[in-house]
C-alpha cells in the first residue's frame, strides 16, 4: 500500500514540476523575444534613416527569428 501511496506521489510530484518547467521556457521565451523585439525595432529605423538595402535585413531576420522563437514555444 505504501508502495501505490509513493507511486502517486512521484507521479504527481514530476506532473507539477513538468508544469513549472513549462511556465519558465515560456517566460524565458517572452523575455527573449522581448530583447530581440527591442534591439530590432531601433535598427529598423535606424537602418530606414540611414542605411537602405542590405542593412535592412539585420533587423528583419531579428524580428523573424522572435516571431519564430514565440511561436515555436505555442
Amino acid at each position: 500500500m505504501l508502495d501505490i501511496l509513493l507511486v502517486v506521489l512521484f507521479c504527481w510530484i514530476f506532473w507539477k514540476s513538468l508544469g513549472l518547467a513549462l511556465r519558465i521556457a515560456w517566460g524565458t521565451t517572452k523575455i527573449l523575444v522581448s530583447i530581440l523585439f527591442a534591439i530590432a525595432l531601433p535598427m529598423v529605423a535606424v537602418c530606414l534613416i540611414f542605411a537602405g538595402g542590405v542593412l535592412l535585413l539585420v533587423p528583419v531576420v531579428l524580428m523573424v527569428l522572435a516571431f519564430l522563437l514565440l511561436k515555436a514555444c505555442t
